[in-house]
């Protein structure tokens, strides 16, 4: 059984999060920066000044995600933290159904999941969601909300799944609050009153 252990993303780690970016999909061009700038700023970007973004959240604080490790190897990670400091999820159309107030700052989001091909089919995601939901408690989240992809709906590729799969997140407890598009969800989890 392999040991893993799931740590907040520090500028200590930034390197670790850079080789599990780069494991396969669009974490390494994305650099998890996607969710904090519109469109245009998205386009006249380069990866490097992506890159370069990420570096600075991260040296700010508060960690924006967690590092998935396997067998002390960076494998996985996920975007979690307050949903308003992930904007363009307010201005993404598809997810102006959730029925939580977008101002609050008790409503987190895990918008991101990267997981290296060599790790992929192991249950990282599910151990990375829990890591997260614990996460977002100890900051003082009220609300976890999420935007999976429903590959049941139809056939999806790995790149799709970034957003994680509706099956992880229903397996942890959360519920569907709304279906967007056929398969697309927003889920919820409450974790304090």
């Amino acid at each position: 059984m392999p040991d893993v252990t799931i740590l907040p993303l520090t500028s200590e780690r930034f390197d670790d999060v850079e080789h599990a970016f780069a494991g396969g999909g669009d974490g390494a061009s994305c650099q998890c920066v996607w969710w904090l700038i519109t469109a245009r700023e998205w386009n006249e970007g380069s990866k490097d000044e992506r890159r370069e973004m990420f570096r600075a959240e991260v040296a700010n604080g508060p960690a924006p995600g967690l590092i998935a490790y396997v067998d002390g190897e960076a494998a996985g990670w996920v975007r979690v933290g307050p949903r308003t400091n992930q904007p363009r999820l307010a201005r993404t159309r598809a997810f102006s159904a959730s029925p939580e107030p977008w101002d609050d700052e008790t409503v987190w989001a895990v918008s991101c999941f990267v997981v290296r091909r060599e790790f992929r089919g192991q249950g990282l995601n599910a151990q990375l969601l829990d890591a997260a939901v614990a996460f977002a408690r100890d900051g003082g989240a009220r609300v976890v909300e999420a935007y999976p992809v429903d590959p049941e709906d139809r056939k999806t590729s790995s790149n799709e799944l970034f957003h994680g799969a509706l099956s992880t997140f229903t397996a942890a407890g959360f519920r569907e609050l709304s279906r967007p598009k056929p398969s697309r969800a927003i889920v919820g989890l409450t974790i304090s009153e």
